[in-house]
């Protein structure tokens, strides 16, 4: 009997636990859900993993005529140096595949030509071909919308692409010195983020006309492009961040006045150029008098006279003036004349004629009085 009933029991427990089929497709629902959110965290965690190991490929110096089959996956590369080799091209498929790639150089080689497909380094930041025989930049460099520097110094470049400017808004450094351009695209001025244009050692005839867009722009040099530019443009003068401005050995006559309105500039470099304005008296005595020169030729207020002695100086050699008539140094501030002219010449010009006519000349009264 009681066998009978501890039977009883034990089928009774095994009934009530017995799962029907719904609860047990429920069951395995949830278990395949769980496992397919767990295999995701672990692809994201994969990926995660992969993007801290991007890699620092340099094989520069190697005196490779070729490239060799990569190893590994190309798009784990942030940075590839293959410079100082004698490489003739680059196969597209490589570019191509570099895309994570930040820095690309590929200096001192011997490139004539880009691949188009560098248009498909979309995080590309940095890129330097200069020492090359390039004779032309792909327009496809356009497409590298993060490029923040572009060295190309020392080439064969006649042009850049017309519409770079447009396309390149976070380029900070421009250097195409040392090669052959007749002039710089007009886009060029729209490169609101650039800091330094370096274009030194070409064949520049002018610049373009509406630089006063580079709100940025640092260190303009444009020196050494010789007997090719003659003039620079306005606008020059209206680079309202420009500390640097190198334009010697030139054939400029004349400085824009505009540069006297440059209050960041700390540097100008003119020597080689056959300057008539301003003129070589003012030009030795440093940035602060040719910016003052300049803005009074802005306000047409020039003070500067020719350099030939006048009947004044002579005058004052034969000790015409007395001590009380003549200006001491402690008493130049007193004269509506600027601190350059150290020479009696230079209260000739016509404006101050009128006070020293005879009658002023030999009257008892000073009339080196100050001004109001």
């Amino acid at each position: 009997m009681m066998h009978m009933e501890l039977q009883a029991v034990k089928m009774d427990h095994m009934m009530r636990n017995k799962k029907n089929p719904e609860v047990i497709e429920k069951n395995n629902n949830r278990r395949r859900l769980n496992r397919s959110k767990s295999l995701e965290n672990n692809i994201e965690n994969k990926n995660k993993n992969d993007d801290n190991k991007l890699e620092i490929v340099d094989l520069s110096g190697m005196s490779l005529d070729v490239l060799p089959n990569p190893p590994l996956n190309l798009a784990c590369i942030c940075k590839l140096d293959l410079s100082n080799n004698n490489l003739q091209s680059i196969p597209e498929s490589l570019t191509a595949r570099l895309l994570n790639v930040i820095v690309l150089d590929v200096h001192s080689n011997q490139l004539k030509s880009l691949p188009n497909s560098i248009g498909c380094l979309s995080r590309l930041k940095i890129l330097n071909v200069s020492g090359n025989l390039l004779q032309s930049l792909p327009r496809t460099i356009e497409n590298c919308r993060c490029l923040e520097e572009l060295n190309a110094n020392f080439n064969k470049l006649s042009h850049l692409p017309d519409t770079i400017g447009f396309e390149l808004l976070n380029l900070r450094k421009l250097s195409v010195n040392s090669n052959k351009l007749v002039f710089l695209p007009h886009s060029t001025s729209h490169l609101t983020n650039l800091r330094i244009l370096d274009a030194r050692l070409n064949c520049l005839r002018s610049l373009p006309d509406d630089l006063e867009n580079l709100i940025k722009l640092q260190v303009l040099n444009v020196s050494q492009n010789f007997h090719f530019l003659t003039s620079l443009p306005y606008s020059i003068g209206l680079l309202i961040s420009l500390t640097e401005l190198d334009v010697s050995y030139n054939k400029i006559t004349a400085l824009p006045e505009s540069i006297g309105c440059l209050n960041k500039l700390q540097k100008l470099s003119v020597e080689g150029n056959p300057l008539v304005s301003p003129p070589m008296e003012v030009m030795e005595q440093g940035l602060l008098m040719v910016k003052e020169y300049l803005c009074d030729k802005i306000n047409g207020t020039s003070k500067v006279s020719p350099k030939k002695k006048s009947w004044l100086g002579k005058l004052a050699k034969c000790s015409t003036f007395n001590g009380a008539n003549m200006p001491r140094d402690h008493d130049r501030d007193s004269f509506d004349v600027p601190s350059y002219s150290r020479s009696i010449d230079g209260l000739a010009s016509p404006r101050y004629m009128g006070m020293f006519s005879p009658r002023r000349l030999f009257s008892p009264k000073s009339y080196f009085t100050r001004s109001s």
